[in-house]
């Protein structure tokens, strides 16, 4: 036996003899991780990091029950995953404890190195667990979880879920402990069945992705992406890979209004908005009027998933034009009705990227290499009689872009983290950027009839 305990694949045949496990293939998304990322599966870069900060008392021993529930509950985080031979699989559990762990945070500690050096520690990718709960204890009613999740089993929508789960489960564990919560809107005695499991949703989408359906939106992304261009050419596979700087500033509340705004009067959405001014902002700083941006989309059609943990989420190229003469107004419309087509082809970004890909058979994608996102993923908001939660994402970025822009709303303002891969963009650059994002959208809340202007980086 200490022979299976030091392989792991003898390990896992004698859990698959015993029931104890079970060996399925890649979902979709998950193959985007393993055949189109210039990354490695287990780098640091794909880890998906949040905090949950807890005001009140708070009992570890509870918050282990409660983790213990949702990991009985949510079977991504009782995956793993095994390569070989160009392949890889998928490792899932029928069952296995539930790890928390926790560490005071003595007075001279900074809480903020610490969380970074649980956002970095690598994965086992074949021992698991893929996520990492651990609970900063700042003061007896002061704590802070921080989160992470492996791309692999997780997207932005799941820290939502577990937020929800999570906090269900220990309420149930406090009112099993002798506290009444009965009261608390909204909470369940305890956590049912999610509605459709990760895996059963991957089966679905294999039997609906057959080789008719693929070709027939693949044809569709070989017209609109011909002739489209990376922003930064082939500069890319001149740098080194390395993990991308960040930047984190913040569009004001009454910018935010008049984007709102513009979108409420050219009845359109507030990402159309903010894309076009980002994009606005890139040919003021670029030149560049053709570019095709890399946008998340959930993936999260089935209602049965809506409480599911995993790697739904897609990725769509959008790609937007800037023609001569046309005002923010006129751009703003030929963008919305782009994106409503381009969504309505959305299908497996690695069937995309081998649809498209080059003839010489290159693998890593060379669709675009800038990322734009809105994070406005459904989170739980839940208040309780001496303790209150609160979820805050962590932009860490992968290495799949050069250059990105994530906003997220922090109560009426919109915090925007940018992430650059230096030297191909310096920090003059992107506060350069930063400031011609909020210029764009303030002039555009002035007047949307206003032309584009190209400036030069500053």
């Amino acid at each position: 036996m200490p022979v299976q305990d030091n392989d792991p694949r003898l390990r896992l045949k004698g859990l698959i003899a015993r029931g104890e496990a079970r060996l399925l293939p890649l979902s979709l998304p998950q193959r985007e991780l393993w055949e189109n990322s210039p990354v490695a599966p287990d780098d640091p870069a794909n880890h998906i990091c949040a905090t949950i900060e807890i005001r009140g008392v708070f009992s570890f021993d509870l918050c282990q029950e409660a983790l213990r529930a949702v990991v009985d509950r949510q079977e991504v985080l009782r995956t793993s995953f095994l390569s070989g031979e160009g392949k890889a699989a998928q490792i899932v559990l029928t069952k296995t404890e539930a790890l928390l762990r926790c560490r005071d945070v003595g007075p001279g500690e900074d809480s903020g190195k610490l969380m970074a050096t649980v956002f970095s520690e690598p994965f086992d990718m074949v021992r698991g667990p893929l996520y990492r709960v651990e609970m900063l204890c700042l003061a007896a009613d002061h704590h802070i979880l921080a989160l992470v999740f492996h791309h692999a089993i997780a997207d932005g929508w799941t820290l939502g879920v577990f937020v929800g789960d999570f906090t269900t489960a220990y309420i149930h564990a406090l009112k099993q402990s002798g506290r009444d919560f009965a009261h608390v809107r909204g909470i369940k005695e305890g956590l049912p069945a999610p509605g459709m499991t990760y895996s059963e949703w991957a089966v679905s989408e294999k039997t609906r992705w057959q080789p008719i359906a693929i070709e027939r939106e693949a044809a569709y992304w070989r017209s609109r992406l011909t002739g489209s261009k990376l922003l930064f050419g082939n500069c890319r596979t001149e740098v080194p890979m390395e993990p991308l700087r960040k930047r984190v500033t913040s569009l004001s509340p009454s910018l935010v209004d008049a984007a709102r705004d513009l979108a409420k009067q050219a009845e359109v959405t507030l990402f159309s908005v903010l894309l076009t001014v980002f994009q606005m902002s890139l040919f003021r700083w670029k030149g560049t009027r053709d570019v095709v941006l890399g946008v998340p989309h959930a993936n999260r059609s089935k209602p049965q998933t809506r409480d599911t943990m995993g790697y739904f989420a897609g990725v769509l190229p959008l790609r937007i034009c800037l023609q001569p003469g046309n005002s923010f107004a006129h751009t703003l419309k030929a963008n919305h009705a782009a994106q409503i087509e381009d969504f309505a082809h959305a299908m497996p970004f690695a069937e995309l990227a081998k649809a498209v890909a080059p003839a010489d058979g290159r693998l890593q994608h060379q669709i675009f290499d800038v990322r734009f996102a809105l994070q406005n993923h459904p989170v739980p908001d839940i208040e309780l009689p001496g303790i209150s939660t609160r979820l805050r994402t962590i932009a860490t970025g992968t290495s799949r872009f050069d250059i990105a822009c994530e906003l997220t709303e922090d109560g009426s303002a919109l915090e925007v983290v940018w992430l650059y891969r230096w030297p191909l963009v310096n920090d003059k650059d992107i506060g350069h950027l930063d400031r011609l994002l909020g210029a764009v959208l303030e002039e555009a809340g002035r007047n949307s009839d206003f032309l584009p202007a190209q400036s030069q980086p500053q």
